[in-house]
């Protein structure tokens, strides 16, 4: 949640007018419960959800995430009725490769080509297997947290955002 690529999607959602929302997964700093391999924390983020929509339900519902947060907005947006989905860095390999239902909203992946956490080559195969598939943006030069390069972060999901708003 503290995280300057988290702090960096929020802003840019903000910037566009939304109401945004971040929060840790169970088991994270101070929340509660234990960490559950992306089980949980998928029921974490569809609660998250029902409780922002809870105050806006007609707002449009953007679901965005870094890291092991995109891959679980990944496996969120189709089951909460996203209107748009944007994964940074999504851990797709180890949390959400077989997907129950594909995300069928807009839905932007943004990977670095120096990522040393998560592998450009099997963010781009598993895109490829997607039918539709997302729009992938690859920025070169761009490792895991985007040091250097968050307004140009920023400034693409705006764009991405708007052009599907």
């Amino acid at each position: 949640m503290h995280n300057k690529v988290a702090h960096t999607l929020a802003r840019a959602f903000v910037r566009l007018g939304f109401r945004t929302l971040r929060f840790n997964f169970r088991g994270t700093e101070e929340s509660e419960g234990t960490y559950d391999e992306g089980v949980g924390e998928l029921d974490d983020a569809l609660a998250a959800v029902d409780w922002l929509r809870s105050g806006e339900p007609d707002s449009p519902l953007w679901i965005a995430g870094f890291s092991f947060g995109a891959a679980i907005a990944v496996r969120a947006a189709a089951p909460a009725g996203a209107d748009g989905l944007v994964a940074v860095a999504p851990a797709i390999y180890r949390f959400a490769r077989n997907l129950d239902e594909q995300p069928r909203c807009p839905f932007l992946v943004i990977q670095g080509d120096e990522d040393e956490l998560v592998d450009v080559e099997e963010t781009i195969e598993w895109v490829n297997g997607l039918e539709p598939g997302p729009e992938l943006l690859v920025m070169a030069g761009a490792e895991h947290f985007f040091h250097g390069r968050l307004v140009e972060l920023r400034e693409a999901v705006m764009a991405f955002v708007q052009s599907h708003s």
